[in-house]
């Protein structure tokens, strides 16, 4: 399976798939999924864009829309985790997951799945330490403080995925797990992003709560965003096994925010998403630790009288499997929650949404017997939600989407490029070896200088860039820069907007 994996998309979904497109025309490829570690911005109107924590003159509608209106259709399978950048109000709707649009898939505040035999696991958010113990009061409409809180990590979702036994072969956060800078180029990581050194220095680079996920979970590989570079460490466990990691930068001209990389699938498999077994057990076993009050909650754990491990049994699973009817297939349920935007349509003052029902996640919730936090929220504090469209829950189990984007039976099979990355190797002089040539590094430090300089004025897009590291000949990975063949002037936007702290 190959898999296209993209740091921050702010919104820029036209011009990744573009340069998904241009790179398989060029390399003879086929990519089967994209994965996006964040700062999605599924934004369906201007109302959407008033939920995001950004200043007014950076709340743009990009393109998105496109995709949800149902004028564009997802060329790639896509699933995605939320960052800090996103319409939380309708990522609220679907706290377990869902599509956003046809053929795109949030994971929601944390989730397992399984597309062709690939294990993906994923926590959505940032961490601040003042709010990971609360529960998930927040809901539409917003305030200025519940706008920003609303998209931090909490201790519940955290909890969960420390309950899983399995192997899982991805692992997506948007922050980075802290200290993994240690696995890596830590000197050059500084030469490209100087102003990381006083986090670095007091060991706050990161977030904690990942980097317990990265030594507990252990997965194969680790892809994350926010940070706005790319970066890569290999992680050694006590086990001897090792994570591959590898961090991404946003969406912009001469930026490395898209890498390519195989994966071992099952092949005889369709590229559906599945429910994990493991993971929906441990939704069902932990339903009553949900809170959403704004206040702090902690998880059970040694020493209490209640049960702390929720690692499922056997009946346990084959319980929840029969909940769903032994098929663990997502049905592609997707449904229009809010109008799309209308470029042509009268420019109307945009207001702030009430939360809503999400008929993907009144279905979730009715087979897992599990509760939707926002509607909890609202029955808490006597918020009537919108329910209109819960009544279309009945009718749409069966349906598929129309005009659901091309699958390889449609495509014209192209040359196989081989873009496996090799078994990873432990010693010392391996630790760079998803690292850059230093001609590459020489040219992404003068791209970068330029950024903080100025803004970018350079209209078209970059050229795909193709790398290959001196340190381990065998490893073949294909590096992209923002390429589109639809010139587009794309401004550099407010440095403080994506520091750390938010």
């Amino acid at each position: 399976m190959k898999i296209a994996v993209e740091g921050c998309a702010h919104g820029e979904l036209e011009n990744i798939y573009d340069t998904i497109q241009m790179t398989q025309e060029k390399h003879g490829i086929k990519i089967d999924l994209l994965i996006c570690c964040g700062d999605f911005q599924s934004c369906r109107n201007k109302d959407d864009l008033l939920c995001m924590a950004v200043p007014q003159k950076y709340q743009n509608i990009c393109t998105f829309y496109k995709y949800y209106s149902g004028e564009k259709t997802a060329p790639v399978l896509t699933i995605f985790i939320g960052g800090n950048h996103e319409a939380s109000n309708y990522l609220q709707e679907l706290p377990y997951g869902g599509w956003v649009a046809p053929n795109i898939f949030y994971l929601g505040y944390a989730a397992v799945i399984n597309i062709a035999g690939v294990r993906i696991a994923g926590l959505s958010g940032i961490y601040k330490s003042k709010d990971y113990n609360k529960g998930h009061f927040e809901k539409p409409p917003y305030d200025e403080n519940s706008k920003r809180t609303v998209y931090h990590v909490r201790n519940l979702e955290v909890f969960r995925l420390k309950q899983l036994t399995g192997n899982v072969d991805i692992f997506l956060s948007h922050d980075w797990p802290s200290e993994v800078y240690k696995h890596g180029n830590v000197k050059q990581l500084l030469k490209r992003k100087p102003f990381f050194r006083e986090d670095v220095e007091k060991g706050e680079l990161g977030s904690k709560v990942c980097e317990d996920l990265l030594h507990q979970v252990k997965p194969k590989y680790w892809f994350s965003a926010h940070l706005h570079c790319k970066y890569a460490a290999l992680v050694k466990h006590d086990n001897d096994s090792v994570t591959k990691f590898l961090a991404l930068d946003k969406c912009l001209p001469k930026r490395k925010f898209l890498q390519i990389m195989e994966v071992s699938h099952d092949d005889k498999a369709k590229m559906d998403i599945s429910y994990d077994l493991e993971w929906l057990t441990i939704l069902y076993l932990t339903n009553h630790l949900l809170s959403v009050k704004g206040t702090n909650v902690y998880m059970p754990g040694p020493g209490t009288q209640e049960r702390y491990n929720f690692a499922p049994s056997e009946e346990e699973k084959a319980h929840v499997l029969s909940r769903f009817d032994n098929d663990l297939t997502v049905p592609k349920n997707f449904v229009k929650t809010a109008a799309a935007f209308d470029p042509g349509a009268p420019k109307t003052k945009p207001k702030p949404p009430e939360p809503v029902l999400n008929p993907q996640t009144v279905l979730f919730c009715d087979k897992l017997a599990v509760d939707d936090p926002v509607s909890q929220a609202s029955e808490n504090d006597g918020t009537q939600m919108d329910q209109s469209i819960a009544s279309l829950t009945a009718s749409f189990i069966d349906d598929t989407i129309e005009n659901d984007s091309l699958n390889s039976s449609q495509l014209t099979p192209l040359k196989r490029l081989n873009l496996s990355l090799p078994d990873p190797k432990v010693e010392e002089e391996d630790k760079d070896m998803f690292d850059d040539s230093a001609a590459s590094v020489e040219e992404n430090e003068k791209s970068q200088e330029e950024n903080v300089k100025s803004e970018e004025k350079d209209s078209s897009l970059a050229k795909v860039e193709q790398s290959r590291s001196e340190d381990a000949k065998e490893v073949e990975e294909v590096v992209m820069a923002c390429d589109s063949p639809t010139p587009k002037k794309l401004k550099r936007r407010n440095i403080e907007m994506y520091q750390n702290d938010e």
